[in-house]
Order: structure tokens, then C-alpha cells, then sequence
């Protein structure tokens, strides 16, 4: 899946439009038998996707489905188009913020996506874990990975006195490179089955 995933980047970025990516993505995409691809913003989504199959035992890639990061979500249009009805043909789901709700809805309708099927946060996936786990399990779970002093030393900045602390602790996960890809997989792994979020419950609902 990983092959596929770099095939389909290459195609989506490719500015000569030349055939060989796509027949590579489209080559893959019938030797593993991806018949569901789900576009979400980012790798940190991704690791989140990914962690969650885990823990309810669900090996996505033997399902056919392939959760691909795009870079951001301006790009869905371009790998709806490609991966949609109208390229490979494979069907499209997403999960993705509310102020990214437009740039999905249009992706789905030039891919010619007769369901709008993606799931909507609130304001990110973030924020939704950390609503489901509460601030108390998020801090401690900083504490457990190693950054309590990264965080003590953030909350200290004046910026973060007018901020609410399930605010400041979404702002502390995106201040540093990495730290959102990381805690993507630890705030999942911290989750009951009743926790689940609403949006990426009935993701894997829809899968």
C-alpha cells in the first residue's frame, strides 16, 4: 500500500502529465484490490486512521482500503478527480475539518461522486480527541511521553492566558514538527470504545 500511495502522489503532482504514473497507481491499485481510498489532510490523520484500525483488529489494507495523506486539503479536488469515478474508479470517503467542508464537497462533485461520504470535525481531529479524552488524560499523557516541560514551558507564554485548556493543548500540539503525527497515534491509543469520537466512529462505520 505504501507503493500505491507513492504512485498516486507522483500522478497527482505530475505537471507533464505524462501516463506512467497513472498506469502505475491504476496497475497497483488492481494488484492489491484498493476498491476504497480515504483522503484525509494529513500524515497525523493517517497515523490516527491507522491506530484506530488497530485496536478494533481491522487490517485495512487486506479491505481494500488505502487512508492516504494529500498535503492539505486544497488538494482534495485533484485526488478525488483521480482516484474518483472519473480515474480509477475507486470509491471515496475522507474525514476532514469544517472549514475545509467546500473544498471536499467540490472534490466530490468534479471526481462525479454521487454521495458526499466524509466525515466532518468540528474543528480538527485534534480537537476532537482531546474533547473525547478530556484535559486531564491529554496532560498526563504528555507527561507520559516526555514533553511535560515543552508544554509547561508553552503554557507560560502570554498568548496562552486568553485560551481555554483544551485550546491551549490543541495549539500545543501543532507548535512543533512532528509533535501532531505523533499524538495522532498516542491520543487514539488512549481511547476507550465508548470515546470514539463521532467523526472517525463513523468513518470506520462507513468502511
Amino acid at each position: 500500500m505504501t507503493s500505491f500511495r507513492a504512485a498516486v502522489a507522483a500522478w497527482v503532482v505530475d505537471e507533464a502529465h505524462d501516463s506512467a504514473p497513472g498506469e502505475s497507481a491504476a496497475a497497483l491499485a488492481a494488484e492489491l484490490s484498493v476498491r476504497t481510498v480515504v483522503l484525509l489532510e494529513g500524515p497525523s490523520d493517517v497515523n490516527a486512521v491507522g491506530t484506530l484500525a488497530e485496536l478494533r483488529s481491522r487490517d485495512l489494507a487486506a479491505e481494500g482500503v488505502c487512508a492516504l495523506a494529500m498535503g492539505g486539503a486544497m488538494s482534495v479536488g485533484r485526488y478525488a478527480r483521480f482516484l474518483g469515478p472519473r480515474g480509477l474508479g475507486l470509491r471515496l470517503t475522507g474525514l476532514c475539518d469544517e472549514r475545509e467542508r467546500e473544498y471536499y464537497v467540490r472534490g466530490w462533485a468534479q471526481a462525479g461522486a454521487d454521495r458526499q461520504d466524509f466525515f466532518v470535525c468540528a474543528a480538527d481531529l485534534e480537537d476532537e480527541l482531546i474533547r473525547a479524552l478530556g484535559v486531564d488524560v491529554v496532560t498526563e499523557l504528555i507527561r507520559i511521553e516526555g514533553d511535560q516541560r515543552a508544554l509547561d514551558t508553552f503554557l507560560r507564554q502570554p498568548a496562552q492566558r486568553v485560551r481555554t485548556p483544551q485550546q491551549q493543548l490543541r495549539r500545543f500540539l501543532g507548535t512543533k514538527s512532528g509533535r501532531k503525527i505523533h499524538y495522532g497515534r498516542a491520543l487514539v491509543g488512549a481511547l476507550t470504545p465508548d470515546r470514539v469520537p463521532a467523526p472517525l466512529a463513523d468513518l470506520f462505520a462507513a468502511l
